[in-house]
């Protein structure tokens, strides 16, 4: 899309690989960040390994706009996201005396050690700008266009409203859907032949299960793009197409 930024996500951590822990903040993220007219582009998922997070941190962080971490910056052995960011740019991870002090009288004031395993959460890269949001003591931070967030899904979307605020900005993405009754198979002809029509226009299509609760009809298409005059009539020419199947049609704002 024309006049959009880029992003990458890139989620750390052996529980995701491992299927222990389900991945709650990619959907979050991107949701999040398409309104500021920034799309998502790719994500990665990585283990507590520092080699695969470097290469992957130094891949996309070459590739897009802006780069989003989460996992791996808590106090146990396996937080080593700001080790391995830091290893990537080729600095050492330090303390941060701003985010030392903050942890210190917190924990301080709850009567509780301020251990060094939990110093090790007032660590970032040399360089780094710590991104402060309410309701959380720990910041997220920044180094370059690499951004790295908690991967604690409450914890990482405090943080992302803190971060959002430092983003440049593109046009907003703006999306329309479709429903109808028809199968991909009857419409994929008509719908790629749609699509060539407006290559600015990103065409979805995503069939329900029957005890969906998204839509009563058999399939969604979404489409997205950055001029609300032209999904408009993107979104007719597919409404059009399905109902010339002998389909019932609902436009969906």
């Amino acid at each position: 899309m024309q006049n959009t930024l880029t992003a990458a996500v890139l989620l750390i951590g052996n529980e995701l690989l491992s299927g222990s822990i389900e991945d709650r903040n990619l959907a979050h993220i991107a949701k999040t960040l398409e309104p500021k007219g920034i799309r998502v582009r790719e994500t990665r998922i990585v283990p507590d390994i520092a080699d695969e997070i470097v290469a992957a941190v130094n891949a996309l962080r070459m590739r897009y706009d802006y780069v989003f971490t989460t996992g791996g910056i808590g106090p146990t052995h396996d937080d080593i996201t700001s080790d391995s960011i830091a290893a990537a740019f080729g600095v050492n991870n330090v303390v941060q005396p701003d985010v030392f002090d903050i942890i210190d009288k917190y924990l301080h004031a709850k009567g509780v050690e301020f251990t060094p395993a939990a110093q090790r959460m007032a660590h970032a890269p040399e360089g780094a700008q710590m991104i402060y949001a309410d309701q959380s003591i720990i910041p997220g931070y920044r180094i370059e266009n690499v951004f790295v967030m908690a991967g604690v899904p409450r914890i990482m979307r405090i943080m992302l409203e803190g971060i959002v605020r430092h983003l440049n900005t593109g046009v907003e993405i703006l999306n329309q859907q479709v429903h109808a009754n028809v199968t991909e198979g009857e419409i994929a002809a008509r719908l790629s032949a749609i699509q060539a029509t407006h290559p600015e226009i990103d065409i979805g299509s995503y069939p329900q299960d029957p005890d969906s609760t998204l839509s009563q009809f058999r399939v969604i298409f979404i489409v997205k793009g950055t001029a609300r005059d032209e999904i408009a009539q993107t979104c007719q020419e597919i409404a059009e197409a399905c109902k010339a199947l002998g389909s019932g049609v609902e436009i969906v704002d």
